[in-house]
């Protein structure tokens, strides 16, 4: 929003009323629109031609994962240039991006739909557990369940009744856990950026301990495996000539090395995992977004600016203090310090993989003893 202003651009928000006095840059925003809720999207419809009556809008771009449909239904109505609604499900339903990935022939992991009841069971008959019980919608890990049996699957379908059919059941498969982000422009990818994950996300915000993700070394093996399998997985997902930032996920299982892709979004990366890219390379994605928006808008061509060849690491976690003291942590490679109430968090950066990678391991261990508390997973990131 700061850059789109920046650049000249009137910026208006649309939020919801639980949002209202957060952390928004106030300064670049020419208004905000106020919401109960942004579940119904008839009723966002009906927001934005209220907004509209007064204000002639060019584009609309959706700030987390549970927006980008919600933006393609508005750009329908209001006939703006970008991503349509049924553009986007391939980005935001895990089925859908699943489906659309196998009929490519990028490798997924086993998965069923939970709509007939024979074909479930001859999938759980087929495929070995533990089962992950996913939401069809919802963002990372939230609502994820896990199943040892049969039994506890169809245990936990009958608490979600005429929800059922809004899961999709996975073979969990031990993993690293790898995210690319990607800046697409007209169809073409113009920066990537390759990160591991310390312990998987799904371990973290179920079972707690300290997120930590980190840049990898461009001339690894990681790297080369990942540079194909997300141009595939870009390809499949995205409409022709699409623009915008990718966060895409993916998995090197424990037991042979295979590759898999796991889940894409077409939105940046949550978790501060922006800061982190900026810190190592000079690019912030938020900001090359806008920059290619405005571009499209004024019909004008989009140039990356240089990047640079540092490596960063990131590491958070929940706190018990309100504002967890992080003065004791002053190696000269620390260069982003997290300011949110019971959380705690660094960026450190190095022009050397290892070191970075080092200062995570040790880093994380104090962060277990100085700051960790655990909170209940979240069932859902929606207002309901």
């Amino acid at each position: 929003m700061s850059e789109l202003k920046r650049q000249g651009a009137r910026v208006f928000l649309l939020t919801e009323e639980r949002w209202r006095g957060d952390d928004w840059p106030y300064e670049a925003l020419d208004g905000v629109h106020y919401m109960h809720s942004m579940v119904d999207r008839r009723h966002v419809i009906n927001a934005v031609s209220y907004m509209a009556r007064g204000l002639h809008f060019e584009a609309i771009i959706p700030l987390d994962e549970y927006e980008v449909e919600t933006a393609g239904v508005l750009r329908e109505h209001f006939q703006l240039a970008g991503m349509l609604a049924s553009q986007a499900r391939p980005f935001s339903d895990k089925l859908a991006m699943r489906v659309r990935a196998q009929a490519a022939g990028i490798p997924v992991p086993d998965f069923t739909p939970v709509f007939n009841y024979e074909t479930l069971g001859d999938w759980m008959a087929r495929v070995p557990p533990p089962w992950l019980l996913k939401p069809r919608h919802e963002a990372g890990a939230m609502g994820i369940k896990r199943a040892e049996s049969a039994e506890d699957v169809w245990r936990l379908l009958d608490g979600l009744g005429d929800d059922q059919s809004f899961r999709l059941l996975e073979r969990f498969m031990p993993s690293d856990v790898f995210h690319v982000d990607s800046l697409v422009w007209q169809g073409q990818v113009q920066f990537v950026a390759y990160s591991a994950y310390g312990k998987p996300p799904l371990a973290v915000s179920h079972g707690g301990g300290v997120f930590t993700s980190r840049l990898i070394d461009t001339s690894s093996p990681e790297t080369s495996a990942l540079v194909d399998l997300n141009a595939r997985v870009i390809a499949a997902l995205a409409p022709d000539r699409f623009t915008g930032s990718v966060h895409a996920e993916y998995l090197r299982t424990l037991d042979e090395g295979h590759w898999l892709f796991l889940e894409a979004a077409a939105r940046v990366g949550g978790a501060n995992l922006s800061d982190m890219i900026e810190h190592g390379t000079g690019i912030n994605p938020w900001v090359e977004w806008a920059r290619m928006e405005l571009a499209t808008v004024r019909g004008d061509t989009y140039q990356l600016p240089g990047t640079q060849p540092n490596y960063a690491g990131i590491l958070v976690c929940l706190a018990r203090q309100e504002r967890p003291d992080l003065s004791g942590y002053t190696d000269p490679e620390v260069a982003w310090r997290m300011h949110k109430p019971y959380h705690a968090g660094l960026i450190v950066v190095s022009p050397d993989a290892g070191r970075v990678q080092a200062l995570l391991n040790h880093y994380a261990e104090r962060f277990a003893q100085d700051f960790l508390t655990q909170a209940t997973p979240m069932e859902t990131g929606r207002m309901v």
